[in-house]
């Protein structure tokens, strides 16, 4: 449909996959890591952020390739779509005309915060009543970089958290924070980050 109706999703990317992948199969691990790779690159140019602020937003992104049909016919081309929402999301929520420059001026709207006793609580946007904001992220490793293990990467990321987050509120006395870490699969697929979240009511 065109953008000028009601749409979560818009195409920011698409393009013919690399030779290498003339006799790939459907389902290869390499077919995703590039996907993973193309889609967040161009994700974060066409909303106008940075690796930190786009894992901060309730945006997402979907990538799609050719039917299982089309690709033993030898379809080859790839497709990636800006989502009104992400994995923990409620429902998606309608996107404006072009999703382009969006992430700019980190409009509230757009922004990931959370409610409840913890991070783990409901997400929603942060133009919405809320506790929780997240407000920064930590680099954990390059992309050549081998798993570190779940302690080193929750400790690391708890660490990080507490200071980054008493900067961001101005080091306060007494202040709360939490932290969202990733576990090895999400490594694989690419993610060398952890968020960190302020309670907060702003």
């Amino acid at each position: 449909m065109p953008c000028t109706e009601r749409h979560t999703a818009e195409t920011y990317a698409v393009g013919p996959l690399p030779d290498r992948f003339e006799d790939a199969s459907y389902g290869s691990k390499e077919l995703g890591d590039f996907a993973y790779r193309a889609c967040a690159s161009a994700f974060q140019k066409f909303l106008g952020a940075d690796e930190s602020l786009v894992m901060r937003t309730v945006l997402s992104w979907a990538w799609f390739r050719p039917s299982e049909k089309a690709w033993e016919d030898g379809a080859r081309w790839y497709r990636c779509d800006v989502v009104g929402g992400a994995d923990r999301s409620k429902e998606y929520v309608d996107l404006p005309l072009s999703a382009m420059g969006l992430l700019r001026n980190q409009p509230d709207e757009w922004m990931a915060c959370a409610k409840g006793p913890t991070v783990e609580g409901v997400k929603l946007t942060c133009d919405q009543p809320h506790t929780w904001r997240a407000v920064t992220t930590i680099k954990l490793g390059e992309p050549g970089d081998a798993y570190p293990g779940d302690r080193l990467v929750k400790n690391r990321t708890s660490d990080f958290c507490s200071k980054s987050v008493g900067a961001w509120l101005n080091y306060p006395a007494h202040y709360d924070f939490g932290f969202t870490w990733f576990h090895e699969g999400e490594w694989d697929a690419g993610n060398r980050r952890s968020i960190c979240w302020a309670k907060t009511d702003h």
